[in-house]
């Protein structure tokens, strides 16, 4: 039995899911005749009480079509320093829109609106860039699945109306952070410019993201997909996938938190644990001792059957998810209380 805790982009798609995607309707969608890539787009622009939404083939192409719609060539962004945006997308936001990035110090991916502000304020002249977006990331993939405060992303919110910076948030675990925190998806639509949410995560559909913003935004969002070569045809069956998982699989993401935090339990009562990041949803993230070296400890749970991946830093991730088993965590719990 092979346990898989790289990611939760490792989950195949359920006997349901299966089902619904053989008999989706498709069409076109570059001529926007896919009916259920329609239906998927109406859906979750009404989720979040936004204007207009589109499908995407990942998440790092939807993330980098809304730094190209908010931004030109010579601009500048702000993000953590742990962000996904600039940490994971192969520099895109350099590459696709000439974007510099201004990184901000925060704790575990997440700023603070004061921070935002002092990084945004200074000198507005010649010399530097232009200041046009801010990021955020929700949950915090490298910062082990936190959730931020919603009275603080307002805040920030207000920082952003202030010097006048679009705001766009990479959901790409958000409906996590919904589920563990009671929030609802019109809450973030209310704040943000753009909103990106992975379908292919923990909500367990094989491919696909989704932007949701204003009509002209995507508009926009529109013509840089198909510059970025993300313009699809007959994608009805993998949207019906992501609809699919929006209408089965978004309240069963208690249990992967629930199964991480055993997890968590279980990693501080080890000796040769030295830390443990504290786990509010699917990710868990901790540190073996100094006289243990990382990769040896994942080599050895390899051995077992059991994929672990490191996160540099020291950093080792579990990632609890769909295909993730009541007889895979027992397991998981065993070998690690016996290592």
């Amino acid at each position: 039995m092979e346990i898989n805790l790289i990611s939760d982009t490792v989950t195949k798609p359920t006997e349901g899911m299966l089902k619904a995607m053989m008999n989706a309707k498709v069409g076109d969608d570059v001529f926007k005749g896919d009916p259920t890539v329609n239906l998927l787009q109406e859906k979750v622009a009404y989720m979040f009480g936004m204007e207009d939404a589109l499908f995407f083939p990942s998440g790092t192409m939807a993330n980098q079509t809304a730094i190209k719609l908010h931004t030109q060539p010579g601009d500048k962004l702000f993000c953590d320093k742990w962000a996904h945006v600039y940490n994971y997308e192969g520099g895109g936001a350099a590459f696709n829109a000439g974007v510099s990035c201004k990184l901000i110090d925060g704790d575990r991916g997440m700023f603070t609106a004061d921070q935002l502000r002092y990084a945004a304020e200074g000198r507005s002249d010649i010399h530097v860039p232009y200041s046009r977006l801010v990021c955020i990331e929700n949950t915090t993939n490298k910062g082990g699945g936190a959730c931020w405060d919603f009275e603080e992303l307002k805040k920030v919110e207000q920082v952003s109306r202030e010097f006048d910076l679009a705001y766009h948030l990479d959901g790409a675990r958000l409906f996590n952070a919904l589920v563990a925190k009671g929030e609802t998806p019109k809450q973030y639509g209310e704040l943000f410019d753009t909103i990106s949410i992975c379908l292919s995560k923990g909500l367990g559909a094989p491919i696909g993201s989704i932007l949701v913003g204003s009509k002209d935004h995507i508009a926009k969002a529109l013509r840089i997909r198909k510059l970025f070569g993300g313009a699809m045809r007959q994608v009805g069956y993998l949207a019906e996938a992501a609809n699919y998982a929006l209408d089965n699989h978004v309240e069963r993401l208690a249990e992967d938190h629930k199964k991480a935090k055993e997890i968590e339990t279980t990693l501080t009562e080890l000796h040769y644990v030295k830390k443990v990041e504290p786990v509010e949803t699917n990710i868990v993230i901790f540190y073996v001792k100094d006289n243990l070296d990382p990769m040896q400890f994942i080599d050895s749970m390899k051995s077992k059957g059991i994929l672990l991946t490191p996160m540099g830093e020291g950093k080792i991730r579990i990632v609890t998810h769909l295909d993730y088993t009541d007889a895979m965590h027992d397991k998981l719990l065993k070998e690690l209380r016996n290592f």
